[in-house]
């Protein structure tokens, strides 16, 4: 949007009541026994359209998504409260079960990231050979780093690219237009693959059984505890989902600037970051709390609750995607293309080889690409039990994030050279 066109609803309340009218029509219409809808829906997953419909509000200019405070409150307040009550029902022992393919296809896909960046640069500058001829700030390998960081971490390890490579504003401000738009594009793919699921799994003979046991321990526990929440009941889980949100803020409000203070080599870490601390002490305190009676709270329904802030943070989310910019700097949307390709290639191979479900592929690839933001929703998508393992794999994202975006930045340095 630019200035002379300012958009159409600058009033962040007007933009909430219209994302939430998208939310209610889309889930409205996908319950209805309307052939017509009933038939819609068998090849648009609801999620996507929760994602897909804010989207057009930002490009065609009805919501500015970047002037917007939304996504900040939504990721802010909504996504801490909705992980600790997601978590809260967790069954860590169950998780484990689920064995080590969920974190070897996770760094499957860290590496696809590592290497892929490498080879997309390799291919493309064969196509636009002054893709490697800038060799100062606003250098392409560079911008490149940021879009590593950001896609094995998250926004933390973006920032420490940027100032571990001297990444000038200009590239760096390409690299997060193309961050947005081939992430986005590519949670849309992994949504529209989760609704296919089960065709999928039972073509490449994957085996699903931990997970299925998974789902049923859940569902046995729920058609057994599960009871219509009373006012008391919801007021509880307001308070957990909001009182450790609080809590965690406050912390992190210490923990991040005293880092940033006596410790920035931990930058590398993302330790100098509140978001990541915000993320990992609501998720300890998750877990800490699936041990406690507060785990019962499940039975009124946390995670349905949970599930509404979730869908609320990925309108948000789709309000800052603008489809019409591919077609400002198209050569640097193929090199993002041609990157998300090779990390894509790369997990499918491998989830065939170690016969991993369709569900550890599409969750470690979005715990790398997008963070504890989006990865619950993917997760989420297969089945609400299986959101806390897109949390923990996406913190395990953080951590390494900016050890492995360093790795790549070394070798695009060595390819644009």
């Amino acid at each position: 949007m630019s200035a002379e066109h300012p958009a159409l609803i600058t009033n962040d309340a007007t933009a909430l009541g219209l994302l939430a009218v998208i939310l209610g029509l889309v889930f409205y219409t996908n319950s209805s026994s309307h052939p017509f809808w009933q038939k819609f829906y068998k090849f648009v997953p609801a999620l996507l359209l929760c994602y897909f419909l804010p989207s057009l509000l930002n490009t065609f200019g009805v919501v500015d998504g970047h002037t917007s405070q939304l996504y900040f409150v939504a990721s802010r307040y909504l996504l801490p409260a909705c992980l600790v009550l997601l978590i809260l029902s967790v069954d860590l022992k169950a998780i484990m079960g689920l064995g080590p393919k969920a974190v070897i296809m996770f760094l499957t896909g860290t590496l696809g990231i590592v290497i892929g960046g490498p080879i997309a640069l390799l291919i493309m500058s064969a196509i636009d050979p002054s893709l490697t001829a800038g060799q100062g700030p606003d250098a392409v390998w560079r911008g490149m780093t940021t879009l590593a960081g950001s896609w094995i971490g998250g926004g933390a390890n973006q920032a420490a690219m940027k100032e571990i490579y001297d990444v000038g504003g200009n590239i760096f401000s390409v690299m997060v237009t193309v961050d947005v738009i081939v992430a986005n594009i590519w949670m849309a793919v992994l949504l529209f693959l989760a609704s296919k699921a089960k065709e999928i799994d039972a073509r490449t003979g994957a085996d699903t059984r931990a997970i299925e046991t998974l789902k049923a321990k859940v569902e046995k526990y729920h058609a057994e505890n599960a009871r219509i929440p009373s006012l008391r009941d919801l007021m509880l889980i307001v308070a957990v989902g909001f009182g450790v949100t609080g809590l965690a803020h406050f912390a992190a409000d210490f923990l991040g600037p005293f880092f940033t203070e006596h410790y920035p080599q931990t930058r590398d870490y993302s330790l100098t970051s509140t978001f990541f601390w915000l993320v990992v002490i609501v998720t300890s305190i998750g877990l800490g709390m699936s041990f406690s009676p507060a785990r019962h709270l499940e039975a009124a329904g946390a995670s349905k609750v949970a599930s509404a802030f979730l869908y609320i943070l990925v309108a948000t989310i789709g309000l800052h995607m603008d489809v019409t910019k591919i077609v400002d700097t198209p050569i640097y949307f193929m090199v993002g293309i041609v990157w998300m390709i090779v990390h894509a290639a790369l997990m499918l191979g491998v989830a065939k080889l170690i016969k991993a479900p369709l569900f550890y592929m599409a969750v470690g690839s979005q715990a790398n690409v997008g963070g504890a933001a989006s990865a619950p929703v993917v997760a989420a998508a297969f089945h609400p039990a299986l959101a806390p393992v897109g949390v923990l794999l996406a913190v395990l994202g953080y951590a390494l994030g900016t050890y492995m975006a360093w790795m790549c930045g070394q070798i695009l340095q060595v390819v644009a050279h």
